[in-house]
């Protein structure tokens, strides 16, 4: 999954959403310069994306996207799920997605100094652009699977993602609602919340 998901499976937890957020943009050897909740949230992470990748419901999904994106059908589900969160936010929160991102944003503000350097060099456009609220519009997945087709080496079809969202939303989207509710189960259980 991608940013959204992962801020929001950190149990309201600053320092586990720190460490969520900056975990793939930090390599093993780095890991103990943090603290120890933001190291959870870099272990909470990869247990989230280990989690996912190997879900019976998340590989049917990904099966479906492989003769159009092959290698890189997980890294489109992972955004279509963001998506499919940011469309189904009231099943699985009270809290509104606005005021989440606010909160998120905020954090990730005051927290600036906890984010490695390149990270640190594109939250303030995140946060001018609403990442967070934007992954829910068909113009956000369009822009975030273009940025992505610019910084993949090799064939990934990113440019026409959005369309076999599209093509089988409401299949996508069952499945998103089967499998969520596990991988909350899951990051709770990690942290203990």
């Amino acid at each position: 999954m991608n940013y959204l998901a992962h801020l929001f499976l950190s149990c309201h937890d600053d320092d586990l959403m720190i460490g969520n957020f900056i975990a793939d943009s930090i390599r093993n050897k780095e890991v103990a310069d943090y603290s120890e909740r933001i190291q959870q949230g870099i272990f909470l992470h990869r247990q989230i994306d280990s989690f996912t990748d190997n879900h019976p419901i998340v590989r049917q999904s990904t099966r479906r996207l492989h003769p159009h994106h092959h290698k890189y059908s997980p890294v489109v589900i992972d955004v279509f799920f963001d998506n499919l969160l940011a469309n189904n936010w009231h099943l699985y929160t009270d809290e509104t997605l606005p005021d989440f991102a606010k909160r998120m944003y905020q954090v990730l503000e005051e927290r600036q100094a906890d984010l490695p350097i390149k990270m640190q060099k594109y939250v303030p456009n995140m946060i001018a652009n609403d990442w967070l609220q934007k992954y829910g519009t068909i113009d956000g997945l369009q822009y975030t699977f273009e940025r992505m087709e610019k910084r993949t080496k090799f064939k990934s079809n990113f440019a026409n993602a959005v369309s076999h969202l599209q093509a089988d939303y409401d299949l996508y989207e069952k499945e998103f609602n089967q499998f969520f509710p596990d991988v909350i189960q899951m990051a709770e259980e990690f942290c203990g919340c």
